[in-house]
């Protein structure tokens, strides 16, 4: 199996080979922890988890460093603990909670390093000093700026002309700037705003400007140049071209990452998600009506690097095929590993730049493979192992339906009532007392699954 990657840097697909095959550096850029997580920052954080999952497959578990950042220190958390009239710990604290509840529900392995960026001030201030004592970047007025002019490739990430960059970058226009495109590294804390002493010998407290965290974080904890940087296409400019532009200034390299992937836009019910619209979901708010597995499967059913448009109808959709998957496997265990046909031909096909999709469409095949009234146990094991690659049918049948039926909280209990009242009216041949039993589940979203026999199970409709 050949691993091939669709590379923004470069514009092409080309086969990914490591710096080092026992050492894989893979870097994302995380949530800035001020809010509950949208379905937009869903995106990111499960397309890499499937390459976190492939990567590991691919060179071994012990092979790959995922780190995925949180950054604690922004603008934007100051702004919400005033008018929430809270401590900024106790924000970032409660955000990063859900955060990390949310992505659990969504079927995400934990990164290898989840690093806060006010754990890294001591390595922002070595990289802004570097970059001060090369030229790239100079001190004014309490500030320290990266000279944009200093860079002669400087753009060559995003490739666009320097009016829009400029417009892009939504420039602050400051008399201290030695060019209208210089960004900040350090600015000054005024009082109530987290400060940490400041490089450079400037006498005032002050704080890290956006790019340089994920410079400093990404530089602890996977080293000069590492393999695959990844982010939301928004990241493209200017986060991902000043990350760029800060980390091979500061150690002299011509690349900070070999790899830089970019998932696409996601609009809901086909509109740009906004507040102001009034269409603005959250992970958890989602997560209250279906189980996290639905919303994994109905973001991996377009590739990663198309726009996607998150619908409800998709997400019943993927309840329906889970449902139908999970009635297959029963309560099988997983086969894993090389010795899973299966696995290996979902693999091939996730190795095509995260290919999804073909992926997906695969599985419906092996569904029907391992369907077959002639299947055996071994096929179903198999089967399930190969949705495990994707994070997928990783429960029992019967945990699966526990957490459909928590996710709408129905009466379980009230349910199984009923569907008792339906069985005792068949049987003293109360037909029409049944039909009206059944009338009575089918209106609260159940559906009753019978045989000759008699209910064998239930479940609750999408």
């Amino acid at each position: 199996m050949e691993l091939r990657l669709y590379n923004t840097l470069t514009r092409s697909k080309d086969a990914f080979r490591p710096y080092d095959a026992s050492n894989v550096r893979l870097y994302v850029c995380g949530p800035t922890v001020y809010d509950l997580a949208h379905i937009g920052n869903a995106r990111p954080v499960v397309i890499f988890d499937v390459l976190f999952r492939l990567l590991r497959r691919t060179f071994g578990a012990h092979a790959v460093t995922y780190v995925r950042n949180i950054t604690d220190v922004d603008d934007k958390i100051n702004a919400r603990a005033a008018d929430r009239g809270i401590s900024i710990r106790e924000l970032t604290e409660e955000t990063y909670h859900w955060f990390r509840a949310d992505t659990q529900d969504l079927g995400c392995l934990p990164p290898s390093v989840e690093p806060r960026a006010t754990e890294h001030i001591d390595e922002m201030r070595v990289l802004i000093e570097r970059l001060v004592a090369s030229g790239h970047a100079y001190v004014a007025e309490g500030h320290v700026l990266f000279h944009v002019p200093s860079m002669p490739d400087y753009g060559s990430l995003s490739r666009r002309p320097l009016d829009d960059m400029i417009a892009g970058a939504r420039v602050d226009v400051a008399p201290y700037k030695r060019d209208p495109m210089d960004f900040v590294l350090w600015k000054p804390s005024p009082e109530g705003v987290p400060g940490w002493p400041s490089p450079c010998g400037i006498p005032e407290r002050g704080r890290p400007g956006w790019h340089i965290e994920c410079s400093a974080m990404s530089w602890r904890h996977l080293g000069e140049t590492f393999d695959i940087h990844g982010g939301g296409i928004d990241l493209v400019f200017p986060h991902h071209e000043n990350e760029i532009a800060q980390s091979r200034c500061a150690f002299g390299t011509n690349v900070m990452a070999q790899v830089w992937m970019h998932n696409g836009f996601l609009t809901l019910e086909g509109e740009k998600m906004s507040k102001s619209l009034g269409n603005f979901v959250t992970i958890r708010a989602l997560l209250e009506d279906w189980p996290g597995e639905c919303l994994r499967l109905a973001m991996l059913s377009t590739h990663y690097r198309q726009p996607i448009n998150w619908t409800r109808q998709g997400i019943g959709f993927a309840a329906k095929t889970l449902d139908k998957w999970y009635r297959i496997v029963g309560d099988e265990p997983a086969e894993t590993g090389e010795g899973n046909p299966f696995e290996s031909e979902i693999a091939d096909r996730l190795a095509d730049d995260i290919n999804s999709p073909s992926a997906i469409t695969h599985l419906h095949h092996l569904a029907e493979v391992a369907e077959d009234v002639e299947s055996s146990s071994a096929l179903k094991r198999r089967f399930k192992g190969a949705a495990n690659l994707l994070g997928l049918l990783t429960e029992t049948e019967s945990e699966w339906r526990a957490r459909q039926r928590a996710a709408v909280a129905v009466d379980a209990a009230a349910i199984e009532e009923l569907i008792d009242a339906r069985i005792a009216a068949r049987k003293a041949r109360d037909f029409a007392r049944a039909d009206q039993l059944r009338e009575q589940l089918v209106s609260q979203g159940i559906v009753l699954m019978d045989n000759k026999d008699g209910t064998t199970s239930w479940e609750v409709a999408r």
